[in-house]
Parts: structure tokens; sequence; C-alpha cells
């Protein structure tokens, strides 16, 4: 039988469109499927007509959120829910999808709609963009972040010890690991030890260990983190708040390689990359006299001071974004991200303990959540209490994450130089002509 003009029409335009578009009836079998639908799924159209949805997509939610079912169960749409399908021939292809009911002339519900686009290209883009702005588990895209990212290989590549100085919340631990990850003792043990969180005589036992006899309740050899840690790397964590003494006997360890457990008359030798840590300034201790000259030398072969986050602003969505991704996972929850005022707000908040407050703020905000976004009211109290200006002079629905925090971070270089152009690109790490550019695009001048 002849198609209707009506119908044909409709047809030729829904075949012309880029995204696929599918229609089932009130059971969920295919009553249409355009030629974008054929492309993305590799189903022909006389192949899927006819058959459940589900036959055709086999997508992650078929069987857990189905969202045609939803929809014609609450009559309300579902807008970009992302979704990853099998192609006919086995591929994985990450689609987002919206669906709404299909009603008739008189308004009645017949069926569902729903389109659907292809985010392989996107998804690419995105894996492409996460690789260049990451090492391990360190995010970022702040261009003094970067050059420790291009000097990290190098650094991990020698034997040398390594000082990292930073703020309390800044990653020291992160880059003590990813030196250790893509080091030749990455298949070895990495072992922490705080040394700030432990008094003297324990802070000894656990680095070095004790032999059976050492003292009353010594009832057998114990092996502490240096032997533990024995061919792979050990993190002095906090070096800063070890004891004169102790000081004395780590300097022996990075001198001769070798050590004494308490109770032993023999020392033991030792094959371990000592990475220390502190948020000290270690070397204003040593002018004081609180930390000894000779290993602070000792320790600072190859020195990373990192910077707080309130110096490194344009990386707060990004890290934003693998908080939300890290908690999702963690609670089983699927909060798209966070509001336009929240971002604001946390683009602008000071940050004093750093990107540990900063994750710390999130994971509050997902266990107050009860949406699929994260709000002003799921955040702590003490951020929302009206001292911060939630206002921005950047209009934050034309401009992206990253440019919004890219602005704010040359805007403040360039007041903390005074509009000075050539010391706010030094500061920066970047061109005076890409400077230029990048005020004018922000209106900053």
């Amino acid at each position: 039988m002849e198609k209707r003009e009506p119908e044909k029409f409709f047809n030729i335009i829904f075949n012309s469109v880029a995204d696929g578009v599918f229609t089932t009836d009130s059971e969920g079998r295919i009553t249409f499927f355009n030629k974008a639908a054929e492309e993305i799924t590799g189903f022909l159209c006389a192949e899927a007509i006819g058959r459940y949805c589900y036959e055709i997509f086999r997508a992650d939610i078929c069987q857990s959120r189905c969202a045609l079912k939803e929809v014609l169960k609450t009559e309300k749409e579902i807008i970009n829910l992302p979704v990853t399908i099998l192609s006919r021939n086995g591929k994985r292809v990450p689609i987002s999808i919206s669906a709404a009911v299909l009603r008739d002339e008189k308004g009645e519900v017949i069926g569902g709609v729903e389109t659907f686009r292809d985010l392989s290209a996107i998804e690419e883009l995105k894996k492409e963009l996460s690789q260049k702005y990451t090492f391990g588990d360190i995010v970022s895209k702040n261009h003094f972040i970067h050059n420790l990212f291009n000097i990290l290989p190098n650094i991990a590549g020698s034997d040398s010890t390594v000082l990292i100085q930073g703020a309390s919340g800044t990653g020291k631990e992160l880059f003590a690991k990813a030196i250790h990850n893509v080091s030749h003792r990455k298949n070895r043990p990495f072992i922490k030890v705080n040394c700030g969180a432990l008094p003297d005589t324990l802070l000894e036992s656990e680095l070095f260990g004790y032999e059976k006899g050492a003292f009353t309740d010594a009832r057998k050899d114990k092996p502490g983190r240096f032997a533990l840690a024995n061919g792979g790397t050990i993190f002095l964590d906090e070096v800063g708040d070890m004891s004169p003494s102790l000081q004395v006997k780590l300097l022996r360890v990075l001198q001769e390689k070798e050590y004494e457990p308490l109770g032993s008359t023999s020392p033991k030798k030792t094959d371990v990359r000592i990475i220390a840590a502190t948020n000290k300034d270690l070397s204003k201790m040593v002018n004081e006299g609180n930390f000894r000259d000779d290993l602070y030398y000792r320790l600072n072969v190859v020195k990373i001071d990192l910077p707080s986050l309130s110096k490194r602003r344009e990386d707060i969505p990004l890290l934003i974004e693998t908080f939300v991704r890290k908690f999702n996972a963690k609670m089983g929850k699927k909060i798209s991200g966070v509001s336009d005022q929240v971002l604001r707000l946390l683009l602008r908040y000071d940050y004093p303990g750093n990107v540990r407050e900063l994750e710390n703020i999130i994971e509050h905000a997902f266990v107050l959540c009860g949406e699929d976004r994260i709000d002003l009211d799921c955040l702590p109290k003490e951020m929302t209490g009206g001292q911060m200006e939630l206002t921005s002079s950047l209009p934050i629905k034309e401009e992206s994450q990253f440019e919004q925090a890219e602005a704010g971070v040359i805007e403040k270089a360039l007041k903390k130089y005074g509009g000075d152009r050539i010391k706010t690109a030094n500061e920066l790490g970047i061109g005076r002509t890409t400077l230029w550019r990048k005020i004018r695009k922000y209106g900053l001048a």
C-alpha cells in the first residue's frame, strides 16, 4: 500500500538528520528506524522493525533502567542520558539518548520515540585530553604542574633522593607514588611512614625494626619499614618533624646505605629509594638550627615545590570532574556535576586545605545531594554562609568551566604584577602574544 504523503514527508526528514531516531509501540517493539540509527547500530531498518529495542541496542541500562519504559510509565521526557550500546559487530558505542512519549492526533499515548547521538568522537577527544592532563593519579592543566609532568620520568629513572615540599593537601604523596610507579622499582614495595604521627621511640622501631630482647615486650624479631621497602621506595612524610637523634640515623642510611635495628649489634644493608616530604621550609629550619644541614643537603638532591590550589585555580573544574567520577563509582550515584553557582563559589574559594579540602567538599556534597546535580544546599554550611560573593563578571553560560578558571588565573596574575604583561606572561608560562589574545578574549584589558 502506498504510504500517505505526510508519512513519506516525515520519513524523508528523519532519514536526513544526523542523529539516530526510532519509535516503538506501547509494547516496546520498534516501528520506525532511520538511516542514522542504522549507521550507529549496524542494524538495517528491515532487521530492526518489529523487534524489541533492547534486542537491537543491548545497552548497559536496558535491564536496570529502560529509558522508553520509564517515559511511558511517567510520561516525563528524558534528555541527554549517557548510555553505552553494543553495535551489531559487538563494538561498544557511547551514545547520548533522549526519550519521550509518542502521541496520536487525539493526544493519546501510542508508544515512544527516542533520539540518540554517537559520542565516540567526543569520548576519544576526552580520553586524549585526559591523558594530556594526567600523570598517574595526578590531574592538572596548570603550566607549572605540566612542567613537572615533563621531568617526572627523568626523576623516576634515577635513584636520587627526592624532597617534595608543599602545604598540607597539595598532593605530595600522589607525586611520590607517581615517581615510584614509573621507576624501575615499580614492581617492588612503596612504603609510607608519617614521621610526625609517632613518638620518637616508636618511630625508630617502625623505621628500623627491632630484634628479640631489644626491650621487655620484644619477644621476636620485627622488621622495620626500611626492611619491608627493600628494593622499592620508602616515602617519609613530614620529615621535618623528625627528632635530631633520628635525623642522625636517617643520615647514616643515606650515606652508608645501612641501618641498625634496635637491639642489634651489626648493621643491615638496604636498597631503598628515599622520597621525603614536608609542609615546612627545611632551609629555614636549617638556618634556625632545628634541622641538620648535612641531612637537608642529602635529602635535597632533587627538590619539587608543589603550589597551593589557590595558585592553580584552572585545575578546579578538572578536579571537580575527577572527584565526581570517583564518588559516583564509590557511592553508586549518577551525579552529573555541579551547578553554575557552586562552580562560581568553588572557583573563588581560597582552599586552606588545598586539593584535599576540595575533595572533602565534593564528598560532603555527595552525601547530602539527592538530585542529579550538586547545588549550594549540598555544600558545607561554612562555605555558603553569605561571606562569599556568588556573582561573577564572567558570563558562566557562555564560557566553559576551563575558560572561567583560566580567566580568573590571568586576572589574578595581572593584579599581582600591577598590569605588567611581561611579568604576568612569565608567571603563567605563556608567550606575551598569547597573553594579549587571552586578555582581549576575556575582556580583562
